[in-house]
């Protein structure tokens, strides 16, 4: 557990919080309605990749200097500064104040350095609250210092187990959670199949995976098998390439009993509702009877995974430097390949 300070003149900004997985949907973009918190109160996490300036255009990078960031591939550019940007809820801020000039969002404020420390003045983070953005608050990590503070070290539980995540929202279409996840997961699933075909299992696992490597992998005959495993469910046999729940305190992936499987780490929410789907009653009511349950939510539109997601975590994969990869790296980069795909549902 944490408190985090100004760094300039040490005023406590936070409240306690404890440290958690960053979410793959941390910087998802765009969304169907007016978003909640990125995180639950109480919580914060780190994000690795460098976010502060300067940032540096593709041209000024060479592949040298790509390859130290953790880039294999050719992206518009990165941020050079430090790493380690810290994500809360914004409601465990304290002594901040907005800078309302910086509030230039379209109904509230974007994201920038628009958020200050209430005592100094001193520029500490961005809050976001803007229509369809995800509501958080980052701290750069050059402004604030991290304060240890008496506490548990995680949240209560077992440290695998994870509400599940419905994929349909209650107004009917795909969940943003859903298309992060799937999307930052798709990216080393494609690198796991090693360019070959990938065999799925019908239902939710082939309408939000597979439909994409359908797409994207040659066709023919499948070569390796896509399936879930981990804590409660060990399918015999074991897929080549398993779906594995990234642990929601540290982001490290259930490793599978076999050697010869590749986990992919993917949110532990949505890895439960895929692997422990709700039971659905299959019987029919009496003569005279009716249920006054919702019937199951079916979405309105095919499911998408979240392109830029895909291709952002392909690019930090060095097995994107084989040409077969690098080409589906560049066609979902393509402008023409997203115009001719925007109404098929899919990359």
């Amino acid at each position: 557990m944490a408190v985090f300070g100004c760094a300039g003149c040490g005023a406590e900004l936070t409240a306690p919080v404890t440290e958690v997985a960053l979410p793959p949907h941390a910087h998802r973009e765009g969304g169907d309605r007016y978003l909640p918190p990125l995180l639950e109160p109480g919580t914060f996490a780190l994000d690795p990749e460098p976010s502060e300036r300067p940032w540096r255009p593709w041209s000024s990078i060479s592949p040298a200097e790509a390859a130290a960031l953790g880039v294999y591939a050719p992206v518009d550019g990165l941020w050079s500064g430090d790493g380690g940007a810290a994500l809360l809820a914004p409601g465990d801020t304290r002594g901040t104040a907005l800078i309302p000039e910086r509030c230039d969002g379209c109904c509230a404020c974007a994201g920038g350095p628009n958020l200050a420390c209430e005592r100094c003045g001193r520029t500490v983070g961005a809050r976001i609250d803007d229509c369809y953005r995800w509501q958080a608050v980052w701290l750069y990590p050059r402004a604030v210092r991290r304060l240890p503070v008496q506490g548990p070290a995680r949240p209560a539980g077992d440290g695998w187990t994870a509400a599940p995540t419905p994929p349909v929202e209650p107004l009917g279409w795909w969940s943003d959670r859903w298309s992060a996840a799937v999307g930052a997961a798709l990216a080393e699933v494609l690198a796991a199949s090693g360019g070959a075909p990938v065999a799925v299992a019908p239902g939710l696992l082939a309408e939000t995976f597979g439909r994409t490597l359908q797409r994207l992998l040659p066709a023919g005959a499948p070569v390796r098998t896509l399936g879930p495993a981990g804590p409660g469910l060990t399918p015999a046999p074991m897929p080549d390439i398993a779906l594995v729940p990234r642990h929601p305190w540290t982001g490290a992936a259930w490793r599978p009993p076999s050697g010869g499987t590749v986990p992919v780490p993917l949110d532990a929410g949505v890895w439960t509702y895929l692997a422990f789907p709700p039971v659905r009653p299959t019987t029919r009511l009496p003569a005279g009877e009716e249920r006054d349950d919702p019937l199951p939510l079916r979405p309105n539109r095919l499911f998408e995974p979240d392109r830029r997601l895909l291709r952002h975590r392909l690019a930090r994969l060095p097995a994107v430097r084989q040409p077969w990869l690098r080409a589906i790296y560049d066609r979902l980069g393509d402008r023409r390949h997203h115009s001719r795909t925007a109404t098929e549902g899919t990359p």
